[in-house]
C-alpha cells in the first residue's frame, strides 16, 4: 500500500513509531524498546513491514496489540501537549537562552546550567534499557522546574542538577558550595520538591542532587536523605539500591509523572449560574 507515513512519539529516537494511513488513522507502531509491531489490522501487514523496514534492527517480532495496561490507557488519552516525556533535559533553559534578555555573565551560568543538565540527562536516559523512567524539566508551580525525574526499580528520584565548574564541591545539610562561590540552597529545595512531588504522586520520593564536573565532591556525614549522584557512576550506584518498585509500578507512575495535570493545579469547574469573582475585587469575611 502506497501512501503510508511514519511519523515518531515521544523522545526522538526513544519513542514509538506510528505508521499511517494518509488520513491519519494508524494502522500500526513500532516499540523500539521492546523490538516489536503492533499491527491494527492484518491486511497492511506487507505494507507497514516495507514502511518500518528503514528503522528496524535485529529481531523483531510483529503480531496484533498486545491488552492495553491502566498505564497504556493513560497514556493513548493523554493530550499531546499535555505529556512531559518530550522533553529535553534543559529544555526550559533552551527556551531562556533563545527568546531570554539576560546579559553576557547570566547567559554564560545559563549555559553552564545547560551543558550539566544535558550531562546528567543523557546520563539517566541511558538506564532506560534497565527499566528504568526519566522525565525531565517537570514543572513545579511556585517553585520552578524539577530537573529530572527518575523512576526505576530503586524507586522515585527527584534530582536537581548542580554544574561543578571542575571545581570543589561540598554538600552540607542546607547549603551546596562550589569553588568560592557564594552556597547555595540546593539541598533544602530539593528536600522541599521531593515533599511536594510526594504528596502529587502519592508515592515516596527521595531528593537527588547530581554534581556534575566537579573536581571534587564532598558531602557532609549528616546527609544521608539526599542522594548524591554523578554521570559517571548514576547507574552503578542506582543499580546497587534495593529494589522497591516492579516493573507494572514503574509503568504506572511514569504515566501519571508525564501528565502535565499531575502537577499543575486544576481550577474546579464553576457552578452552573455562576461567574468568576473579579481579580483583586473579593475580600474574605
Amino acid at each position: 500500500m502506497r501512501g503510508l507515513k511514519v511519523l515518531p512519539s515521544g523522545r526522538p529516537g526513544r519513542g514509538r513509531l506510528y505508521v499511517n494511513l494518509p488520513d491519519g488513522q494508524a494502522v500500526a507502531w513500532y516499540d523500539r524498546q521492546a523490538n516489536r509491531i503492533s499491527v491494527l489490522e492484518d491486511d497492511h501487514r506487507e505494507a507497514v513491514l516495507a514502511a518500518l523496514r528503514p528503522y528496524l534492527s535485529g529481531t523483531v517480532s510483529i503480531g496484533p496489540p498486545p491488552v492495553p495496561t491502566a498505564a497504556d490507557l493513560r497514556r493513548l488519552a493523554l493530550p499531546p501537549d499535555a505529556d512531559l516525556a518530550p522533553n529535553r533535559p534543559g529544555e526550559t533553559l533552551l527556551g531562556e537562552l533563545e527568546h531570554g534578555t539576560a546579559g553576557s555573565r547570566a547567559r554564560h551560568r545559563l549555559r553552564q546550567d545547560l551543558a550539566a543538565q544535558q550531562r546528567m540527562g543523557d546520563a539517566l536516559d541511558a538506564l532506560e534499557q534497565d527499566g528504568w523512567r526519566t522525565l525531565h524539566c517537570v514543572p513545579l508551580p511556585g517553585s520552578g522546574h524539577i530537573d529530572h525525574l527518575l523512576i526505576g526499580p530503586a524507586g522515585i528520584f527527584c534530582v536537581r542538577t548542580v554544574p561543578g565548574r571542575r571545581q570543589r564541591a561540598v554538600v552540607g545539610d542546607l547549603l551546596l558550595t562550589v569553588g568560592r562561590a557564594e552556597p547555595r540552597p540546593d539541598p533544602r529545595w530539593i528536600r522541599g520538591a521531593a515533599v511536594r512531588a510526594t504528596v502529587l504522586l502519592a508515592a515516596k520520593v527521595t531528593p537527588a542532587l547530581a554534581v556534575v564536573d566537579a573536581s571534587r565532591l564532598e558531602t557532609a556525614p549528616t546527609v544521608r536523605d539526599i542522594r548524591i549522584l554523578q554521570p559517571q557512576s548514576a547507574a552503578p550506584d542506582l543499580a546497587a539500591a534495593p529494589v522497591a518498585l516492579k516493573a507494572p509500578d514503574v509503568e504506572a507512575l511514569f504515566a501519571q509523572a508525564r501528565d502535565t495535570r499531575t502537577w499543575l493545579p486544576q481550577r474546579p469547574p464553576l457552578s452552573p449560574g455562576r461567574t468568576a469573582a473579579p481579580r483583586g475585587g473579593a475580600s474574605r469575611r
